[in-house]
């Protein structure tokens, strides 16, 4: 049994036509789920259908087997947690510590366990030194962390990325996919799933799901979703520059099949 289950989704805003047209994918249980395409896809409204902050015309969301709906929906939100596109919107408290304990408080976690629970997560996330910060002296990264951090202490099961690192630059970006890779080692039953448009990301994913027009133009391994060039040009898509680097690499008769710059990189040393 999938971890989430998404079958005949449908979903329209007021007046308009389907923003979602018959939607259908799973995602395993561990697995790292990136959802690409252009904007105006439909992306974003499947993150918060999934999270129940939409309910949908037609079709279902099963998670862990029981059906997402207004009686579930509580339950529900214990085990899935959403990063929003803009780490502004997101940050509640005064300081960092006070961001990550906002949940905390709202599940009436005990003081003395509170505390622990928020030191281990700025840990987690390279923010223990910043606890006292307010949000004004903190980067575009540094916030996206503190809102990952904060997520992570609820204990969530499902680890939803709403383009969050769509507003962040390079270093920013780099930040989060790190997290995201170090995640997935200290937590391998974590299931995360990505709604994006930045491509090397969702080249370092188990499986892309390609949207478009509301609907799956098509679902795969990234290695093999990004190989097929006219797929991609069907759809819009640039190749991830770090294929593009392995293929320069392949032209040279270097065999690198590693999945990321660092990667790559490494791999490469002992060649000098």
């Amino acid at each position: 049994m999938a971890k989430i289950e998404v079958r005949n989704l449908t979903y329209s805003y007021r007046n308009s036509d389907n923003v979602l047209k018959r939607v259908f994918f799973d995602v395993q249980e561990g697995h790292f789920v990136s959802i690409i395409g252009h904007n105006g896809s439909g992306k974003s409204t499947i993150a918060k259908l999934l999270i129940g902050l939409l309910n949908p015309a037609e079709g279902t969301i099963t998670i862990d087997g029981v059906e997402l709906n207004e009686k579930t929906a509580k339950t529900i939100r214990q085990k899935v947690a959403l990063v929003f596109q803009n780490p502004d919107n997101q940050f509640i408290g005064a300081t960092v510590e006070d961001d990550i304990a906002f949940g905390l408080e709202n599940r009436l976690i005990e003081h003395d366990k509170m505390q622990s629970i928020i030191e281990e997560f700025a840990t987690k996330v390279g923010m223990k030194n910043f606890l006292k910060e307010e949000p004004t002296n903190l980067s575009g990264g540094q916030k996206q962390r503190v809102a990952i951090a904060g997520v992570l202490a609820l204990s969530p099961e499902i680890l939803i990325l709403d383009e969050a690192t769509s507003m962040l630059d390079p270093k920013g970006k780099n930040e989060i996919k790190n997290i995201i890779k170090e995640l997935r080692k200290t937590n391998p039953n974590l299931t995360i799933l990505s709604i994006t448009h930045d491509i090397e990301e969702a080249y370092l994913s188990d499986e892309v799901i390609i949207i478009e027009n509301g609907e799956v133009a098509a679902t795969g391994n990234p290695k093999e979703i990004f190989k097929d060039f006219e797929l991609l040009s069907k759809h819009h898509l640039d190749v991830p520059f770090t294929l593009k680097i392995q293929d320069e690499l392949r032209q040279k008769g270097l065999e690198i099949n590693n999945g990321d710059i660092d990667s790559i990189l490494e791999e490469l040393c002992p060649l000098k």
